[in-house]
């Protein structure tokens, strides 16, 4: 599909959240791996926040990614700033918060290309809606970053349609990363979606099994009737569960690139595999009523 977007994303993007120090604490050795066998699969895309792991897996990532530099260019980093997290790195923080002023977009962007050891970062996020936005000191902020080469383009993530609006006439917007999934509907009647869609943008959905809750020993009564429902579509499709539900997912005619978080390269894989999976509309609407636990008007 062709999007408004400067940058070619992958199919699947590998989120960055659970590596580090909040996950599976891979050393640069593991990184590098991971890094090395994602490109393998056709995952090209890595999704960072500057707050992740306290402030340190965008440095331990950029610590394997110099021993990559070749392939930097095949590689799109997307990071994302505006929040404040109280933590023993961020000892001057007295409170969480968010700040979406020039001065500290600026200031996190070079935090952000020190620590991934890169000249430039492909996608910057506003990580979370700011009520004190200037949507103007946000667009001075983006242009000087662009005119310095240190961002290719620029999105948000967690804005709801106002919100957006809002932000997109100062700077155009590339995405808006938000939480979708067979568990989390939101975004299909508030408007979000639909959105995107009018500008052809991207959306990237992070969470995009639902947390996982799905997978568990006890699953909710609305992942028992999911469960119920997927049974007989993994059979029909010849998939896994993971496969089906981001299927399901990618179906939508909005561009949804999931955002996976894993360490584990065989999940990685098989969300690869989701992509050739195309099941039918009326297959689409048994597991979105499944999940609502209702009929359609």
């Amino acid at each position: 599909m062709l999007t408004n977007t400067r940058v070619p994303f992958s199919p699947i993007i590998a989120g960055t959240m659970r590596l580090g120090k909040w996950g599976a604490h891979f050393n640069t050795t593991q990184y590098q791996s991971f890094i090395e066998q994602c490109l393998e699969l056709g995952i090209s895309t890595f999704d960072h926040a500057d707050i992740y792991g306290d402030y340190t897996t965008e440095e331990e990532f950029g610590n394997a990614l110099q021993h990559l530099s070749s392939q930097r260019k095949d590689i799109q980093i997307i990071t994302k700033c505006g929040i404040q997290r109280v933590c023993k790195q961020r000892a001057s923080h007295r409170i969480k918060s968010y700040d979406s002023t020039k001065e500290h977009i600026i200031a996190s962007v070079e935090q952000s290309l020190k620590a991934l050891k890169t000249d430039y970062i492909d996608v910057l996020l506003l990580h979370r809606p700011d009520y004190l936005m200037d949507p103007h000191e946000v667009g001075e902020a983006i242009q000087i970053l662009n005119e310095q080469d240190k961002i290719i383009d620029f999105g948000v993530s967690n804005f709801n349609v106002h919100q957006f609006d809002l932000l997109n006439p100062k700077v155009a917007l590339c995405t808006n990363q938000i939480e979708v999934s067979i568990n989390q509907l939101d975004a299909f009647d508030n408007g979000t979606l639909d959105q995107c869609h009018k500008y052809r943008l991207p959306v990237m959905a992070w969470s995009p099994l639902g947390g996982g809750g799905i997978f568990s020993e006890n699953p909710s009564a609305q992942n028992e009737r999911i469960l119920k429902t997927a049974r007989p579509m993994m059979e029909k499709y010849n998939c896994s569960l993971d496969q089906l539900l981001l299927a399901w997912l990618m179906k939508h005619p909005t561009y949804i690139i999931p955002v996976v978080g894993t360490r584990k390269i065989e999940r990685l894989k098989s969300a690869m595999a989701a992509t050739k999976i195309n099941i039918s509309h009326e297959d689409w609407y048994d597991l979105f009523q499944a999940s609502s636990g209702q009929i359609i008007p």
